[in-house]
């Protein structure tokens, strides 16, 4: 992912970001020869203070065998999106995308034991399912455990973290405004995609403030 200076994210803002309730990535993990890279869509517990992310999928997926031969990977976020058409932009009139997007560049581990996967499916109910923290895994004990050999748990050593907030900082912050009004009108039911318009307005506006102040 191309990080121009002006749209780098920093660590407190990506953590920001991601803690309003973006828990759902893509996976990615290098194919075998001949191959193109393994993708899997998931949802995934960040605990960016230790380091780590925490996710499990089925035992059969193919993304598994990809990370036993070759464990790095990368978890890429990406939300609050829009089409920025080139004549709200001033000359030479080039359209654009808006977008928000963090990319964990990690190592993985696959977590085999009955207690190292309950321990991580423990960790996503309390995050995911907190209205049920009754709810466990306990190994040997319960439906929960008999469906665990079909899992495999998968624990994300973060390498590094790049964050992308692409919203035009680079453009005066006069054109930035004429912009966000432009997405408004859009997000109202003039076209566009209204959630993420005003999704996209919110970071551009909010990075604005940034630079103004």
């Amino acid at each position: 992912m191309l990080i121009r200076s002006w749209d780098r994210g920093d660590e407190a803002e990506w953590r920001a970001w991601l803690a309003e309730g973006r828990d759902f990535g893509l996976l990615a993990a290098n194919g075998g020869p001949g191959q193109g890279p393994v993708l899997v869509p998931t949802h995934f517990l960040l605990d960016a203070d230790r380091g780590e992310i925490l996710l499990h999928l089925a035992a059969p997926n193919p993304l598994l065998a990809a990370i036993r031969a070759d464990p790095q990977v990368t978890l890429a976020v990406t939300d609050d999106y829009a089409f920025a058409p080139g004549h709200w932009r001033g000359q030479p009139g080039t359209p654009t995308s808006y977008y928000a997007s963090v990319h964990f560049h990690c190592t993985a581990e696959v977590v085999e034991s009955a207690a190292g996967k309950a321990e991580i499916l423990n960790r996503q109910l309390a995050h995911f399912q907190p209205e049920t923290p009754d709810t466990r895994v306990v190994p040997g004990e319960g439906e929960f455990s008999r469906l665990l050999p079909g899992l495999r748990g998968l624990r994300l050593t973060v390498d590094e973290v790049r964050a992308k907030f692409k919203y035009d900082d680079k453009k005066p912050v006069g054109e930035q405004s004429a912009i966000a009004d432009r997405l408004a009108d859009r997000a109202r039911g003039h076209g566009g995609r209204r959630d993420q318009d005003a999704a996209a307005r919110t970071q551009l506006l909010r990075r604005h403030q940034r630079r103004a102040g």
